[in-house]
């Protein structure tokens, strides 16, 4: 899957020798000022793990894995730009905070876009590209997981289609804090 968005970009997937750029643009993206409402990871814990978690979580998600895609964004210039995962969750199953998964449905997580290549449509690009590989794989509808003050991703969510779904999830600890389901049905 190759897609341009135009001459300064190119969305694809990642390759499992690609682990040490993937480590980079996730060290990134933990150190953007939002990170605490848009990651469940800080950058300490991140730049803390090993090479071989690295190269696993790249092998895990690469062009060839069968549940899992993480797509990049990437400049002309070869500099990654932005990125989201993609995960199949199967009907039956529980999700990672223990509710049931009711439908074959996709779950993204890691949303980042370096802030100099914000507002230009690079988003949309990254999240036509993710939806396109869920679709493909039968999933029913797309989730993914905002939290209550993240307006400016939640804003970019409802701009490529998504919307709240009435289900919350309570973070961990005693905070009252909480992220929204937002979803997109298969049309």
């Amino acid at each position: 899957m190759n897609s341009l968005i135009s001459d300064d970009y190119v969305i694809r997937a990642i390759r499992a020798d690609e682990w040490t750029a993937v480590r980079r643009l996730r060290l990134d993206a933990l150190r953007d000022p939002v990170a605490p409402l848009a990651f469940l990871d800080t950058y300490e814990d991140a730049a803390a793990r090993a090479d071989s978690f690295w190269q696993e979580r790249a092998a895990n998600s690469a062009e060839n894995a069968s549940g899992v895609r993480q797509l990049i964004a990437e400049a002309s210039d070869g500099e990654w730009v932005g990125t989201v995962t993609v995960l199949v969750e199967e009907a039956g199953s529980t999700d990672w905070a223990g509710f049931p998964v009711e439908r074959r449905q996709a779950h993204v997580v890691g949303v980042f876009v370096r802030p100099e290549h914000r507002g230009n449509g690079l988003i949309k690009a990254l999240f036509e590209a993710g939806l396109e590989w869920a679709w493909e794989r039968g999933a029913e509808r797309v989730r993914l997981l905002v939290h209550e003050d993240n307006s400016r991703a939640q804003a970019a969510y409802r701009k490529v289609g998504f919307a709240p779904s009435g289900v919350t999830v309570a973070l961990a600890g005693d905070t009252g804090e909480q992220e929204l389901e937002f979803v997109l049905p298969r049309s």
